[in-house]
């Protein structure tokens, strides 16, 4: 069971770049390997389970399959198999010891397969009534039903088999009953709902919504999905840029924002303000994405709120009446409007506009002050995000004598270099987003921090003369988005040398794979692994999400 939570199926195109083949092999080959789970006894309620397949089953294209939930995989899909099968079908909202009925969508090479879910046959364990009624169908807060304690169990369990299976650290060194042992509990979150300081939501000129399960199979197989009549204001629907899910409330972001949320759903609709949603097809509308953000006021701790409405082309004159409404809502101190024009679906905009109030607003995070505009990047909870820090800091183990040099790789509006800052000599920090470079600087300016360096550079194309321009660091902090770290830094990393590395991972696969690197060398590219992986912290900043966070620290051998 606990092989089956590794399972994590590489074959997007972005992790095929940068995960050597015989990786890839191993990592699949984890839920293949795993123990078959005990066949739930029938009840009273329940039907019989189908007759064994064959071993060597595999299944068809859109054939509709009785499945059984064995465990997780990385992103939180189901790893299922059918009932003495030992194929795996990987299905989106398929929870553990979950007996579902589910169509194969598509065929991976004969590795794997994918499944949509059409109906529960009998519930998972540890299950839990989702608080949000639409928790099954949007996809941002997928694992609402399933008991937060049973979450982060199972996020746990997928740090610890990818950390084996692909990380190739010993499992007894892993999880000693030693003090010293390298991979520590998984630390909660203390709120897990109203945890979000910013939500995105898109205007559509449709509503999507979950087809209901029929039991006539040529009914299912022809879709479940459905769209209806009527103006959407939402979320997209998983795996969709056309189809969008209408959300009245949201329980992940603050009360304040879901008063904006609501204001606007009861307004936009109306005709009188002649307003209408962009049509990704025709390319012809006006209104494309609305944004809330959440900050604190520094002086008093009040909240405040920015409200941001993307839209196809500047025309104040129409917002204007949406704006009257929403700034009688006392939180709200900021109404901005980016204008993008092209047709693509992003929601940075190429002008800016205020419309109300100020243009950017504050967040306090461990002691110091951060200005936060419409697209600046920052830790998206907030609460959490100062216990992620404090970890950090912790590993960072800095002497605090002003000594020594700190290398922040990827250090986006420089929010984890400031806070080591005030215990550094310098801080130099690296970041390939231009507008990340500035809001760092800002930030430093703001909070009277003068021995911090932010430059602009694509680390993923350092060249020779990379660490020419600083001293030789004491301590790296690396912390990569999602594909991790490209070879070229890695083998700087074991070419300078630092005597500690602290590494924040959003993505434990891609995380075990670099941790491999540093510690066991590249044996193909002639790279010996200079350091000793000390501890591992998962850290859950996303509840209800598949999300997992990790600071992992390294020290030279």
């Amino acid at each position: 069971m606990a092989a089956a939570g590794a399972f994590c199926p590489l074959s997007g195109a972005l992790l095929r770049r940068r995960i050597p083949l015989h990786h890839r092999r191993r990592l699949l080959a984890i839920t293949a390997a795993a123990p078959e789970a005990p066949a739930p006894a029938p009840t009273p309620s329940q039907p019989p389970p189908p007759p064994p397949r064959a071993k060597g089953y595999f299944p068809k294209k859109n054939e509709i399959l009785e499945l059984t939930c064995e465990g997780l995989a990385f992103k939180g899909k189901g790893v299922c198999k059918v009932d003495g099968s030992t194929f795996v079908l990987l299905c989106d909202g398929a929870l553990p010891g979950e007996r579902l009925v589910a169509r194969v969508r598509r065929l991976r090479r004969g590795a794997f397969a994918e499944a949509a879910k059409l109906k529960t046959l009998s519930p998972h364990h540890n299950a839990v009534e989702a608080p949000c009624p639409l928790a099954a169908d949007c996809g941002g807060c997928k694992s609402q039903s399933l008991a937060y304690s049973a979450q982060i169990h199972h996020k746990y369990v997928q740090v610890r088999d990818l950390l084996v299976n692909f990380g190739k650290f010993d499992p007894r060194s892993l999880e000693s009953s030693d003090a010293d042992a390298i991979l520590k509990p998984i630390v909660p979150c203390d709120e897990i709902f109203r945890y979000r300081n910013k939500m995105e939501f898109s205007f559509g000129t449709k509503r999507w919504m979950k087809r209901e399960w029929k039991e006539e199979k040529e009914e299912v197989a022809k879709g479940e999905e459905l769209e209806t009549d009527g103006y959407s204001l939402g979320l997209h629907a998983p795996g969709f840029f056309d189809k969008v899910l209408h959300v009245e409330t949201c329980l992940l972001h603050s009360e304040p924002a879901d008063k904006v949320l609501a204001v606007v759903q009861e307004s936009w609709t109306d005709p009188a303000l002649g307003l209408t949603p962009y049509d990704v097809y025709k390319h012809v509308g006006f209104l494309k994405h609305l944004m809330i953000r959440t900050g604190r006021n520094v002086s008093t701790g009040a909240p405040e709120v920015m409200v941001n409405f993307v839209t196809s082309c500047y025309k104040p004159e129409l917002l204007m009446p949406l704006v009257d409404r929403i700034t009688k809502i006392p939180e709200v101190v900021s109404v901005v409007n980016n204008v993008n024009t092209s047709v693509g679906n992003t929601s940075v905009g190429e002008q800016e506009y205020t419309l109300y109030g100020k243009p950017t607003i504050t967040e306090m995070l461990r002691g110091l002050a951060f200005q936060i505009s419409a697209n600046s990047f920052f830790q998206t909870n907030t609460k959490q995000a100062d216990v992620l820090y404090k970890l950090i800091e912790d590993s960072a183990d800095l002497k605090g004598d002003g000594s020594e040099i700190v290398l922040d790789l990827f250090c986006g509006t420089g929010t984890i270099g400031l806070t080591l800052a005030r215990r550094a000599k310098h801080v130099y920090g690296y970041e390939v987003v231009p507008e990340a470079i500035a809001d760092a600087q800002k930030n430093a300016k703001l909070n009277d921090i003068s021995n911090a360096t932010f430059v602009q550079g694509d680390l993923n194309k350092i060249s020779e003369t990379f660490g020419k321009e600083f001293p030789k660091p004491d301590i790296i902090i690396s912390d990569p988005n999602r594909p991790g770290m490209h070879m070229k830094l890695i083998k700087w990393l074991l070419e300078v040398k630092a005597p500690r590395i602290v590494y924040v991972s959003c993505n434990p696969a891609t995380c075990a794979r670099d941790l491999d690197y540093l510690c066991h060398g590249v044996e193909e590219k002639g790279l010996s692994g200079c350091y000793e992986l000390k501890h591992v912290i998962p850290v859950d900043m996303f509840p209800h999400t598949p999300h997992i966070e990790c600071v992992c620290l390294l020290e030279l051998c």
